[in-house]
């Protein structure tokens, strides 16, 4: 998969996205800053939430549209999706900032019209959030711009994820998600990583655990792509629980491509000075020629030089060839080939 030229994949370092959902504040400038922060810390891409409250939900009364548990309890849907909503307004001026900063942008997509709304703004991939899973037209309908397409797993089941891989044309990426806002550690599942393989071999992480261990460890597991919701130092909103600030996002990149760097095959070049101070047979006494080697004249010590020290049984009892100094490597010439 290639994001704006950018290829993703098990043989490069993580694709890195930082989240922005609702961190903006309602504040575009806060959003642009955001942009430019994200391209700070490190990030590969920065990523939008394209809905309006109308285009996700309705307004209504009835018991189902409140959110009764967890983070947002109390809320009613419609009321905090306008209060969380980046308006579509906005986009053009994001897509600017974006080539001018120097980072790619994408967005999530929620509907028909925020996808028509991005593809007039060339916007280079899309992602489907959890929720939308199982919105499979809507999966189809992203499908047809043959634009890359991420997919989000949070809540999902086996089948309900073959079905979306089918209507994606089975041209994406998996992202496994605990849809827990936020979620606690001995929740993250990380080995499901190693199951979405099974689908398809391009998969990440998005997190919402609140610290940066799940990135790292999902980067170890082979996770190509790691999103992380990402705000302001300051910001005290909707999802900033599990948001990270600039420095521990920063943090993040680092230690993700860190261990991405540690997982890769190579050679152990910055150990070869090494090997010459390995263990060898050294003569620790001075020996006369004729005289036996013993534990007390001959021993494995560092460095190397001498004879493996795997010899040293093999060694002992036989007749030194010669003089041998003290501080002496022992070598086969240096034993007497017969007992005397």
């Amino acid at each position: 998969m290639q994001i704006s030229g950018r290829t993703i994949g098990c043989e490069q370092p993580p694709f890195i996205v930082a989240e922005v959902s609702c961190n903006h504040g309602g504040q575009r400038e806060h959003a642009l800053s955001l942009i430019r922060l994200a391209h700070e810390a490190g990030a590969d891409a920065v990523k939008f939430q394209a809905y309006e409250a109308s285009t996700i939900t309705i307004e209504s009364a009835r018991p189902e549209f409140k959110i009764r548990e967890g983070l947002w309890a109390g809320h009613d849907l419609h009321t905090l999706y306008r209060e969380t909503q980046t308006p579509f307004r906005w986009f053009p001026e994001l897509a600017e900032y974006a080539a001018e900063v120097g980072i790619i942008w994408f967005a999530s997509v929620f509907d028909r019209s925020s996808v028509d709304m991005l593809m007039k703004l060339g916007c280079p991939a899309f992602k489907i959030a959890s929720f939308e899973l199982i919105d499979l037209p809507l999966i189809r309908y992203v499908a047809q711009t043959r634009k890359p397409m991420i997919l989000s797993t949070g809540m999902a089941n086996d089948d309900e994820i073959t079905d979306a891989l089918v209507y994606a044309g089975n041209e994406a990426a998996l992202l496994h998600c605990v849809s827990g806002y936020p979620t606690p550690e001995a929740e993250a599942n990380l080995e499901r990583l190693q199951e979405l393989h099974s689908y398809f071999p391009l998969v990440g992480l998005s997190d919402h655990t609140v610290g940066i261990e799940a990135p790292i460890a999902a980067t170890a597991l082979g996770a190509c792509i790691i999103e992380k919701h990402f705000k302001p130092q300051w910001f005290k909103g909707p999802d900033a629980k599990f948001s990270l600030a600039p420095a521990a996002f920063k943090a993040m990149t680092t230690a993700v491509r860190n261990a991405w760097a540690m997982m890769q095959p190579g050679k152990r070049t910055s150990e070869e000075p090494m090997r010459a101070l390995r263990r060898s047979l050294w003569v620790v006494r001075e020996v006369a020629a004729g005289e036996r080697f013993t534990s007390e004249n001959v021993r494995s010590i560092r460095p190397g030089g001498g004879l493996a020290p795997k010899e040293l049984d093999a060694v002992l009892g036989k007749m030194a060839a010669s003089d041998i100094p003290r501080g002496t490597p022992l070598a086969a010439e240096l034993i007497s080939p017969t007992d005397g």
